[in-house]
């Protein structure tokens, strides 16, 4: 009886033939995805940017509301 030749390599498993043909699939996938993410973080940072500029004015407008409130009685007040 002659032995069965045997193999130097192991054949891969299913799962893990799978996930090769997985990985090669989604490779465009993941980099849209990336693409995706970081266009986010993009416009995250800019409406944050946005949102601090508009609380400027608005605590500048405030600002100058209060000096306009304070105007007539400081004008009363010395006459």
């Amino acid at each position: 009886m002659h032995a069965a030749p045997t193999r130097s390599t192991a054949l891969p498993t299913v799962t893990a033939a799978l996930r090769a043909v997985e990985s090669l699939l989604m490779a465009g996938g993941q980099r849209t995805a990336r693409r995706n993410a970081w266009a986010s973080v993009v416009e995250d940072r800019r409406r944050a940017k946005d949102r601090v500029e508009a609380q400027r004015v608005l605590d500048k407008l405030g600002e100058l509301r209060e000096v306009a409130e304070d105007a007539p009685r400081a004008a009363a007040g010395t006459s």
